[in-house]
């Protein structure tokens, strides 16, 4: 764990750990809860979904673990009704390489990890609440996957942290589909630079800039988002079917846990 890698070894997990492996060619990575006894109750594009629409569908078929020829002994059989489900460690990483997500990072690190979806600024709750949200919403799902706004990774940081985006307009809680859109837009906004400078240089400078602002004001523990609030699991699945969620306590500013 660190700054270059958050590659962890299986010895060192421990139940209520958030842990992602990532998919082929790097392109996206799963991500689940760790519960102990080598299981893990992740969400996957299987029951209800809702795609992007886009080619981004196909490249993201990988985002959960291949059902293996011979189904496995230990894993529970997937519910058609939702994606949530539980899986032994082997079978959520698929091959992959286990790494284990990090949270009350500073900003200094936060920005430093260009990629999304590694940590966050917010401050995870204590392990026995992170393991009874992923048991519950074991039983009751996550509602319907979509990319940007309801993934695997805004389900692990729900779990972690309680936290959840209510305007279903924007982007959810995870730092990868930020990152997605996080790219593109900055180039969109550093463009109007050119006017101002035309060394591809500073051009490069200014878009790294806007695409790490971005990703800063995105995340969920900034403090600078006001659709995150805190919601009960028991609220959630009770209200996930109307959208209409009650707020447990407002979002406060992230502090650092030494």
């Amino acid at each position: 764990m660190g700054l270059l890698s958050n590659r962890v070894g299986k010895e060192s997990l421990k139940p209520g750990d958030h842990i992602y492996s990532w998919r082929t060619a790097y392109i996206y990575a799963h991500h689940g809860i760790y519960i102990g006894d080598h299981k893990v109750v992740h969400f996957t594009r299987r029951g209800q979904e809702v795609g992007t629409g886009t080619v981004l569908d196909l490249l993201l078929v990988s985002s959960g673990p291949a059902r293996p020829r011979v189904p496995c002994p230990t894993c529970t059989p997937p519910d058609d009704d939702h994606g949530v489900v539980a899986s032994c460690l082997d079978c959520f990483l698929s091959g992959g390489i286990l790494y284990r997500f990090e949270y009350s990072v500073s900003p200094a690190h936060f920005l430093a990890k260009a990629r999304g979806g590694t940590c966050t600024l917010a401050v995870a709750d204590p392990d026995e609440m992170v393991i009874h949200r992923a048991k519950y919403l074991l039983d009751n799902g996550f509602g319907c996957y979509n990319l940007f706004k309801n993934n695997c990774e805004d389900f692990a940081i729900y779990c972690k942290t309680g936290l959840l985006v209510l305007d279903q307009r924007g982007i959810g809680q995870g730092g990868q589909a930020v990152s997605i859109v996080g790219g593109p837009l900055a180039a969109v906004l550093s463009t109007p630079l050119r006017l101002v400078t035309t060394n591809v240089y500073g051009m490069a400078a200014t878009a790294v800039g806007v695409y790490c602002a971005s990703r800063y004001a995105a995340d969920i523990g900034s403090g600078m988002r006001r659709d995150v609030v805190k919601v009960s699991v028991e609220d959630l699945t009770r209200r996930l079917a109307t959208g209409m969620l009650r707020v447990m306590e407002p979002l406060s500013l992230p502090t650092t846990v030494s």
